[in-house]
């Protein structure tokens, strides 16, 4: 596949570094970046002497700031690709698979997130084994603002790494955290100047590589088993996410986004 919206690169010691590479939309991302993220982890699967991988963003001001807004409904956002029908689209099937791609991948992933990880863009840095952020980073949710939320990963698994109480305020009240709130909580990892992001990254990508690649595969997958009943309940919630895409509600937050207002979602508490 070419890539247009991310870059794969691949350095002699085993590290692949995975790149969203639409700076000028914050790294949002469309059908189509999802599609080559996930062939991009894929390949990455496959390739035998490919260690680790670190997930980063395009730019100094994102690593992503989730579903492109601007394209939702016609195409992008959670969107399908060419061919698919609005059904997968608002099912948001293929981010769904890319959670999935990055659990289940048998080597660590980094995230590196170098400024904001907003929305889907913060779901993927929280599904990620490790994150390193930049001390500019800034983290949040915005579903509930704008006609969405992520009934899976983006929310149980969330609440497994920082807490059921600050899950759902991250959630429900929609706030943004600074580099050092994240790291306070457990959501982060390291936090280290702008400038030396990436050299941390790979740091942390080279000490992996000196562990057994079979040890690490298993540790990944025992890891993962503790809260492996979250994908059934994705699946339910994308379906039922599916259905609340369609209403006038979900349209609302929309809207209010692409016109730069405050939503009215008073009238449908009545």
């Amino acid at each position: 596949m070419t890539y247009e919206d991310i870059v794969y690169d691949r350095d002699d010691t085993g590290i692949v570094t995975i790149t969203i590479n639409r700076p000028e939309k914050l790294n949002a991302f469309r059908a189509e970046t999802v599609e080559e993220m996930l062939d991009a982890f894929r390949t990455a699967w496959a390739d035998r002497g490919c260690g680790v991988v670190i997930l980063t963003g395009a730019g100094d001001r994102a690593f992503s700031v989730g579903g492109d807004q601007s394209a939702r409904g016609d195409g992008g956002g959670y969107g399908a690709g060419p061919g698919e029908n609005t059904a997968r689209s608002d099912l948001g099937i293929d981010v769904e698979d890319l959670h999935t791609v990055i659990r289940d991948i048998p080597k660590p992933v980094i995230a590196a997130v170098n400024g904001y990880a907003i929305g889907g863009g913060h779901v993927l840095h929280v599904i990620c084994d490790l994150t390193i952020a930049a001390d500019t980073a800034r983290f949040g949710q915005v579903g509930p603002k704008v006609g969405s939320v992520d009934p899976g990963f983006g929310t149980a698994y969330l609440a497994r790494v920082v807490g059921q109480k600050k899950a759902r305020e991250i959630w429900y009240l929609c706030r943004q955290y600074s580099a050092e709130d994240a790291l306070a909580m457990g959501l982060v990892n390291a936090v280290v100047p702008r400038e030396r992001l990436m050299d941390e990254a790979r740091a942390w990508a080279g000490e992996i590589l000196q562990k057994s690649p079979t040890a690490l595969k298993l540790a990944k997958a025992s890891f993962n088993a503790d809260t492996e009943s979250i994908r059934g309940i994705a699946a339910l919630g994308m379906t039922g996410l599916a259905l609340y895409y369609d209403t006038e509600e979900s349209a609302e937050g929309t809207r209010a986004f692409q016109e730069k207002r405050a939503p009215d979602f008073n009238r449908f508490r009545k």
